[in-house]
């Protein structure tokens, strides 16, 4: 079944319920902004700024802008780019995309003007759609894109390169286009993270968003009268594909932009929200917040917050031990998948499991995994390999370049590039990115067991383990460490704290600085490796 169908089922069953609401904290001024699409509550002084959709009206802004796209000639297979910050327009124009048969395009808020050109050349985009952030990064490459690629804009303000959204779906049709979809159809495509290269376009049929929503919903039992809270960015699959679980349900959703702690909380409380999806510097932050008495939980309206789930990145296990003495009766759940698996899902942990935090899990609803070796073959448990998974969600292929997708595709297996072992009961843990392993001397180390070890460290707010070069073992691991505010060590205390560790899994070299995270909180490893992976050869160079 198509996901627009779960679209058109809400707005059928459940058409004057609250569907979507965002908040802004950052905007608490009092004042009224005209919208002509949207009705907006006015905030007090005291209030974040809030705006709500019902499922009815959810469905009609996307009706009118599948039949703007089919009056600008749009088709099926045809290519529609979305480039804008979490917001109530996301999702409706999302869905208004798909209605048409045309392939939704998500864009990282992140891409730089000359990424924007790349990503929308590599994807063939027809249209691209933008917000008043991307103002200036859109100018500087309109003329080039311009003559393929028509430019739509959301928000207040019409640069004079692109077209005003706004005034254009007015007047279009509320009522769904007749164009006929099925599970075999292409629905999106979306662009890798860039933790191990540049992006590729990964290619989605309807199949793997439904499927997506099922297991979302099988792994979390979302309910109608759930409240789900996203902070993510929506043109990441993580944040939609956990989202779906409130379109299967029917049930409310907010999108609040911000992620300090005393947001989050607030949200929880005024919302009520009962599940929330954190990264884990967000939960670290809202634990020192607690911790250190910055907030109080009981100035907040919490018992109804049911769940608490983590993806995108190894959970070390001293975070959830930490949680569950601030939280003891939230469930909680960690959920493992790419972009090319549709996101979280193809592997978690299950809230019945929180025994085995440290894991990432077992096979997802409606999936299958393996842990092979460099031939593809099985490994015993206990035995490092490389994580295969297999389900509907499994992407079709990289657009445009098949040597990467007969890399990692081989009948129906996705080869996911991590590394990962079996325990005695199944549970699978990862170990580290396939190109994250450091060798030193001819030994492998997995930067993840070391960076869950020095998490421990009650000083420590984050940390990264990357190889940098040395002209004897070829590789070094070397730790850079972001400090907790206020907080201060030195590099032989923090040696000192490593001697529990096997000698050669002991960091070589201690940096104290910033751990660069992507906008799904990842470690930017490619980038730390080119600020430090070549110092201690150059030094040693220099030296000799």
């Amino acid at each position: 079944m198509p996901i627009t169908e779960l679209l058109e089922r809400n707005a059928k069953e459940y058409g004057d319920e609250i569907a979507l609401v965002e908040v802004n904290p950052a905007i608490t001024e009092r004042r009224r902004i005209t919208w002509k699409e949207f009705d907006l509550i006015q905030p007090s002084e005291a209030e974040p700024y809030r705006r709500e959709i019902t499922w009815s009206v959810f469905n009609e802004k996307a009706n009118r802008f599948a039949n703007l796209l089919l009056s600008r000639g749009i088709k099926k297979n045809d290519k529609v780019g979305i480039l804008l910050m979490n917001c109530l327009e996301w999702l409706p124009i999302y869905f208004g995309v798909l209605k048409t048969g045309a392939i939704a395009v998500p864009f990282n808020f992140r891409y730089t003007a000359d990424e924007i050109e790349y990503c929308a050349k590599l994807a063939e985009v027809d249209i691209l759609i933008f917000g008043p952030e991307f103002i200036g990064r859109m100018e500087s490459i309109a003329d080039k894109i311009s003559k393929k690629v028509s430019l739509l804009y959301v928000g207040d303000g019409c640069p004079s390169f692109a077209e005003d959204y706004t005034s254009l779906t007015v007047n279009c049709s509320s009522v769904s286009p007749d164009i006929e979809l099925t599970d075999d159809d292409y629905a999106a495509i979306y662009f890798s993270s860039g933790t191990t290269g540049f992006p590729k376009a990964i290619l989605h049929k309807h199949r793997s968003l439904s499927h997506s929503a099922k297991v979302e919903q099988a792994h979390h039992g979302q309910t109608h009268d759930d409240v789900f809270l996203c902070i993510p960015p929506l043109y990441h699959t993580g944040a939609k594909m956990h989202w779906f679980g409130s379109l299967i349900s029917g049930s409310k959703a907010v999108l609040l932009k911000g992620t300090s702690p005393e947001y989050v909380l607030d949200t929880v409380s005024r919302e009520h929200c009962t599940i929330v999806w954190l990264l884990v510097p967000w939960a670290q932050d809202i634990l020192i917040a607690l911790e250190s008495g910055q907030l109080n939980k009981d100035d907040y309206s919490l018992d109804q917050w049911r769940l608490m789930h983590i993806g995108a990145q190894p959970v070390p296990a001293s975070l959830i031990s930490r949680w569950k003495k601030i939280f003891p009766n939230h469930q909680y759940d960690t959920n493992y998948g790419l972009s090319e698996s549709i996101g979280p899902g193809c592997v978690h942990l299950g809230v019945e499991n929180i025994h085995k935090v440290g894991a990432i899990g077992i096979p997802g609803y409606g999936w299958e995994t393996k842990i092979v070796d460099e031939s593809r073959n099985e490994v015993a448990k206990g035995e490092v390999g490389e994580l295969a998974v297999k389900g509907p969600g499994v992407m079709e292929c990289y657009y445009h370049n098949k040597k990467a997708t007969e890399e990692c595709l081989q009948d129906g297996w996705l080869f996911t590039g991590d590394m990962a072992k079996l325990d005695e009961d199944g549970f699978i843990w990862l170990v580290d990115r396939k190109k994250d392993v450091i060798i030193s001397g001819g030994e492998n180390i997995y930067p993840v067991q070391i960076e869950d070890f020095m998490m421990k460290n009650d000083k420590i707010q984050d940390v990264a383990v990357i190889g940098i070069g040395d002209q004897r073992l070829g590789e070094i691991s070397a730790a850079i460490v972001q400090l907790k505010e206020g907080k201060m060590a030195t590099e032989e205390e923090i040696n000192e704290f490593c001697m529990e560790l096997p000698r050669y899994k002991r960091p070589r070299k201690i940096i104290f600085a910033d751990v660069p995270r992507n906008a799904t909180g990842k470690i930017e490893k490619p980038k730390l490796r080119e600020m430090y992976g070549t110092v201690n050869l150059v030094a040693e160079e220099n030296n000799s």
